[in-house]
């Protein structure tokens, strides 16, 4: 569990200047290190949609966003692409199953979110 914590910043360079060298080795890991990221961006564009919603948004659109470096500039596009490397996967594959997941969940994590308030 713990190997998986420090995996998912892998590479990552640390306030003081370490870089984290624990790499993902299990697929669970490598799962978790490339949709870290990727969720960020998705839930970026999702708040930018009309409907505020994953669920109503397609692979185009995802992928319009992913590919306009100004848009959630905060979420790495090299670390998504080297999770979809380290996992096989094309990029396109770890959209689209990211974003099912995504929209997959929503109204489950809407309703905890909403109970918590």
């Amino acid at each position: 569990m713990i190997h998986s914590v420090v995996s998912h910043g892998y590479g990552i360079t640390v306030g003081y200047g370490a870089t984290i060298d624990v790499a993902p080795e299990h697929e669970m890991e490598k799962v978790l290190f490339a949709a870290d990221e990727l969720t960020g961006l998705i839930w970026a564009a999702a708040l930018m949609r009309p409907s505020k919603s994953t669920k109503d948004m397609e692979l185009k659109s995802l992928k319009k966003k992913y590919k306009s470096k100004g848009f959630a500039a905060g979420c790495s596009r090299e670390v998504i692409e080297r999770g979809a490397e380290q996992l096989g996967w094309e990029l396109q594959k770890l959209l689209t199953m990211t974003l099912q997941a995504m929209a997959d969940c929503e109204d489950e994590i809407k309703a905890e979110l909403d109970a918590e308030a």
